[in-house]
């Protein structure tokens, strides 16, 4: 009898709220409630995906995980460690496990730095006691994890195609090693014959490394081919969840209908 996987992440009750915005009306608005009370279980070595439109949340999510947006309530529990509200110092340790890749893969590169250096900060910070040589060997190993020649640790983000900047988003993600990978948007900026590959690229990972993802999209074709479970998320909640054929094949939301009706038909 096989046993269910064991939660990675445990999201309770996450609010994440801004301050609203003063008129000449009033001294104070409501609160723009950009996630708004979600819970959600992302198991050990599965992919979620979140999906929903722009300004739905998810995003936010992701940065919430990650400790680039604000927490305004809940708990966010990683192997039951409430990691949600420690200080940046106390984040390091755990910064290293939960790491992400951006939607815009060439803005969230340094354009001055070749790859060597992108790829070596976070060795330099996670690994201080790694030696000049064996972060560029390591730098090396993740090229070719990514499908990239070696050769391209001198060259820089503008000499590279969307598609191989992506990669090496990806590849500064795997540097530490995570266990839990959150993925933005991770193919939507890039041309729809590129975004096969990538994706194709981060389940070969998944299988290779052991990998957990933290799947963000707006595509709903998108999520159901990488994901194991999906969340509906629409204006700060989630709306619906299940797995894939029972949310492209029986949806009970209306939003969801909508995204459905979206997917493209040929």
């Amino acid at each position: 009898m096989s046993t269910a996987p064991s939660a990675l992440l445990e999201i309770r009750d996450l609010s994440v709220h801004y301050p609203g915005r003063a008129n000449w009306f009033f001294q104070s608005a409501e609160p723009k409630r950009a996630v708004d009370g979600i819970s959600f279980v992302i198991p050990q070595g599965k992919t979620v995906g979140l999906v929903g439109e722009s300004g739905s949340g998810k995003s936010t999510t992701g940065k919430a995980i990650i400790k680039l947006a604000p927490l305004t309530s809940g708990q966010i529990l990683y192997q039951g460690a409430d990691i949600g509200r420690l200080s940046n110092a106390d984040f390091l340790p755990w910064r290293k496990k939960i790491q992400m890749i951006f939607q815009d893969p060439y803005n969230s590169l340094n354009p001055r730095s070749d790859v060597l250096g992108i790829l070596s900060e976070p060795l330099e910070i996670h690994f201080p006691g790694m030696s000049k040589s064996e972060r560029e060997q390591r730098c090396a190993e993740l090229l070719r994890d990514v499908k990239l020649p070696p050769e391209h640790l001198r060259r820089h983000p503008h000499e590279f195609s969307g598609g191989q900047r992506q990669r090496i988003g990806i590849a500064r993600a795997l540097a530490v090693q995570p266990e839990l990978i959150i993925c933005d948007e991770p193919v939507s900026a890039l041309d729809v014959s590129v975004q096969a590959e990538v994706v194709n690229l981060l389940q070969d990972l998944q299988e290779k490394l052991g990998l957990t993802y933290l799947f963000i999209a707006h595509d709903l074709a998108v999520v159901e081919h990488v994901s194991d479970h999906i969340l509906v998320m629409s204006k700060g909640q989630i709306v619906e969840q299940g797995v894939p054929s029972e949310i492209l094949g029986n949806p009970q939301h209306a939003y969801t209908k909508t995204l459905l009706a979206a997917v493209p038909r040929f």
